[in-house]
């Protein structure tokens, strides 16, 4: 079963560049061994995978959609 696309391409774009930037921070920058770090890590993880998957829960449970009508 396919999910329905609620990430548009520039929403898509955006969480997968803050996405990787958080998880690097949350790897390299404030360590595993942190709470900020895991913290960081976690958020990027499910920013990088709403992006690719072109998902987000939220989005659904708040009726929203950044994809652009055809």
């Amino acid at each position: 079963m396919a999910l329905p696309h609620n990430v548009g391409s520039v929403d898509k774009t955006i969480r997968l560049v803050a996405g990787l930037l958080l998880a690097a921070f949350g790897i390299f920058g404030a360590g595993l061994s942190s709470t900020v770090g895991i913290i960081a890590l976690v958020v990027g993880a499910v920013l990088v995978v709403t992006g690719v998957v072109n998902f987000c829960p939220i989005f659904k449970i708040l009726g929203i959609s950044s994809v652009k009508a055809q």
